[in-house]
C-alpha cells in the first residue's frame, strides 16, 4: 500500500481492499461465510470503478450491523416450489450468500426448462444488482433481476417518497474475448450512495436528482436525503420503479419500499426485502441454432461501437483491467473513516 495526495487518495491493491472489507466485517460481529461474500461485492465495486458500490459500502454495511438490522450468521433455506422456480430464505442476512445458494439450482433449472426463476426472501441489500447478471450470463444465460430498497424516491409528479431506487439489472452472454453485456440502473435519477458521496465530498448535485423535505427542488444533497429523490424520465420512471415494486414485492411474497422503511424504523440501516432473479437459457428457444443467432445480436453491438457509441458496461470493464493491474485508489477521507471504524470495533 502507498499513499498519494489528498486529491488522488489511497492507492490499495484489490487484495488489499479484500482484506480491509472482510477485517472491518468480521469485526463489527458478520459470520465468515457472509463477511467473504459481502467483501467480494465492494471489492467488485472498486474494481470496476463504481466508487458508490465499493468499499464506501463497508460504512453502510457496518452501521446495518451495528443497528441489529441484519442476522450476522443467517444460515439461507432452499426450497423448489416449482420446477422452473427456486426460492432462498436469506433469514435476514445480506442477500450475498443468498444469491449464491441459489444460484447454481437457478442455473440448472434455466438449463433444464429453458427459463427459471429465483427469489430470494428475507435479506438485507446494500448493494448493486450487476454481480448477479454478469455471473449469470457468464454461465451462458440471459438474466434480469429486480430489487425494491427503502421508499426514498417519490413518484413522478408527487413529493413524498413511495418508491426505492429500484433497480433493473440486465446481462446477455457473449463470445469470449468479449465480457457479458450488462447493464444496472436505478430507476431514481442516481443511486442514493451517489448523492451520499456528494454529501460527503461538501460538493452539490443536479437539480434534478431529488427535492427537499418541502418538496422544492434543491442541489443540497443531503436536503435530498432528508426529503426524497426523483425518478429518471418522468412518468416512465416511475412507472418501472412500480413494476419493480410488485415484481420483487408482493410476487414473491417480500416487502414493498414503503414497508422496508417502516420495519427499519428510523435505524438508518440497509434495506430489508425481496429480489426476483430471472434465468433464459438461449438453447430453449434455439436449440442449434444458438451461435447463429448470437452472432446476430453481435452484429448489434458492432452496430452500436461503430458510430462512437458506448456499449453499458464497458467503462466498468476499461476500469476493471486497470485495476487488476494497478489497484485501485480511496479518497483519504473515507480510508481514515473505514480505520477510525475497525479501531473502534477492535479496540
Amino acid at each position: 500500500m502507498s499513499e498519494g495526495d489528498g486529491q488522488q487518495g489511497v492507492a490499495l491493491t484489490l487484495d488489499e481492499v479484500r482484506s480491509l472489507a472482510r477485517r472491518v466485517l468480521r469485526a463489527a460481529g458478520l459470520a465468515g461465510d457472509h463477511a467473504d461474500a459481502v467483501a467480494e461485492t465492494m471489492v467488485a465495486g472498486e474494481r470496476g470503478g463504481c466508487a458508490s458500490h465499493g468499499i464506501y459500502r463497508l460504512l453502510v454495511a457496518a452501521n446495518t450491523i451495528a443497528k441489529g438490522k441484519v442476522v450476522r450468521d443467517a444460515v439461507p433455506v432452499l426450497t423448489e416450489p416449482a420446477r422452473a422456480l427456486a426460492r432462498v430464505d436469506g433469514g435476514g442476512g445480506f442477500a450475498q450468500l443468498a444469491f449464491e445458494t441459489g444460484k447454481p439450482v437457478l442455473v440448472a433449472k434455466a438449463r433444464a426448462c429453458g427459463i427459471a426463476a429465483l427469489a430470494l426472501n428475507h435479506v438485507v441489500h446494500f448493494a448493486a444488482l450487476w454481480p448477479e447478471v454478469e455471473a449469470l450470463a457468464a454461465e451462458g444465460l440471459v438474466a434480469l433481476a429486480f430489487t425494491p430498497s427503502h421508499a426514498w424516491v417519490a413518484p413522478a409528479g408527487g413529493t413524498r417518497p413511495v418508491f426505492g431506487t429500484n433497480p433493473i439489472a440486465f446481462g446477455w452472454p457473449r463470445a469470449a474475448p468479449n465480457p457479458p453485456f450488462v447493464f444496472d440502473f436505478a430507476t431514481s435519477m442516481v443511486a442514493r450512495g451517489e448523492i451520499e458521496l456528494h454529501r460527503r465530498a461538501g460538493r452539490a448535485v443536479p437539480e434534478d436528482w431529488g427535492i427537499d423535505a418541502e418538496g422544492q427542488p434543491t442541489t443540497d444533497p443531503a436536503a435530498i436525503l432528508d426529503g426524497a429523490m426523483r425518478t429518471f424520465g418522468g412518468h416512465k420512471g416511475s412507472a418501472l420503479a412500480a413494476m419493480v415494486e410488485l415484481v420483487a414485492g408482493p410476487l414473491i411474497g417480500d416487502l414493498t419500499s414503503v414497508e422496508s422503511i417502516a420495519a427499519d424504523g428510523g435505524a438508518g440501516a440497509s434495506p430489508l426485502g425481496g429480489e426476483l432473479i430471472v434465468a433464459i437459457d438461449p438453447a430453449g428457444f434455439l436449440g442449434d441454432a444458438v451461435a447463429e443467432h448470437l452472432v446476430r445480436a453481435e452484429s448489434m453491438f458492432s452496430a452500436i461501437e461503430a458510430q462512437g457509441a458506448r456499449l453499458p458496461s464497458s467503462r466498468r470493464y476499461a476500469a476493471r483491467a486497470r485495476s487488476l493491474a494497478e489497484g485501485v485508489r480511496i479518497p483519504e477521507p473515507l480510508y481514515a473513516d473505514i480505520l477510525a471504524l475497525e479501531a473502534s470495533l477492535t479496540a
